[in-house]
């Protein structure tokens, strides 16, 4: 399918009930300050050969619905990692939990790559199991902000784009699902070793700076210790909270003509360690 054919409607907002909120309410910055530059509403921030740069949010979060406008960098940009995602790697090196939208850069004539992923560490055994689920996306990432966003409940992972649902991971047991409180980030940085057709083809400086750029930032979550009545969106028209008809046919849509990688059916990996599949 050409980029283009947009996915049937899911029939439902979930941004739309979530308000925006201002980048400096809710984030800080973490690293590589003089490559972010922060207006109102908006971050802009840029990797090159001295640096890249990220943010942080100021509290951790046990639960919620976690999303941004994006605009990515057009050209090449093979290397180049830019993210917005949930994390507690600096409270548990090595054996940390995580929520990743991550766009894959690419070379001029190929497609950015939208890497969704769940890590796990329940198993305490050291080894970082990653859960790719990667897809194309239906419009050019570089011509225009579109919103990316996950909720994260006590019972399901669900990834939007634009609203729409591409990927839900479900709790099927403690062992399988983050439960620990994670931080909110955002980041550009170079990840030649991997992150475009493993690692063949690298960042190249010539083509730097490399900008990622963040605005409508829609963050409604339960925060670490917080009241125990503290209940995230619902992403759904329905009370159950699940998804409906409509968004699941809008989901499957996506993973039938936009869907590149899934861990679950990659003969290489050791199932005895993703049960869930």
């Amino acid at each position: 399918i050409a980029q283009g054919q947009g996915p049937p409607s899911p029939g439902y907002s979930p941004s739309t009930s979530v308000r925006t909120v201002k980048f400096d309410q809710v984030f800080r910055n973490l690293w590589g300050p003089q490559h972010q530059r922060a207006d109102q509403d908006s971050i802009t921030i840029w990797l090159d050969k001295t640096s890249g740069s990220g943010f942080k949010s100021i509290q951790p979060y046990q639960s919620g619905y976690f999303g941004t406008a994006m605009k990515l960098q057009p050209g090449y940009t093979a290397g180049v990692i830019t993210s917005f995602y949930l994390s507690n790697n600096e409270d548990h090196p090595g054996n940390h939990d995580e929520i990743d939208i991550e766009f894959l850069g690419t070379t001029p004539d190929e497609l950015y790559t939208l890497q969704t992923n769940v890590y796990i560490k329940g198993s305490g055994d050291g080894n970082i199991i990653g859960r790719e689920m990667k897809f194309h996306l239906w419009f050019d990432p570089t011509q225009d902000f579109h919103n990316y966003a996950a909720l994260w409940t006590p019972s399901e992972i669900i990834f939007f784009v634009d609203d729409v649902p591409i990927r839900r991971y479900t709790r099927k047991s403690e062992a399988t699902f983050p439960t620990r409180p994670m931080w909110v980030y955002g980041s550009i940085w170079d990840a030649s070793t991997w992150a475009t057709d493993n690692g063949r083809y690298k960042a190249n400086y010539n083509y730097q700076p490399f900008v990622g750029k963040y605005t409508n930032f829609k963050i409604s979550g339960c925060i670490a210790g917080g009241p125990a009545s503290c209940r995230p969106p619902s992403v759904s028209p329905s009370d159950t909270g699940s998804l409906s008809q409509q968004q699941l046919a809008a989901m499957n849509w996506v993973q039938r003509n936009y869907l590149v990688y899934d861990y679950c059916q990659d003969p290489k990996r050791d199932h005895g360690q993703i049960p869930e599949c």
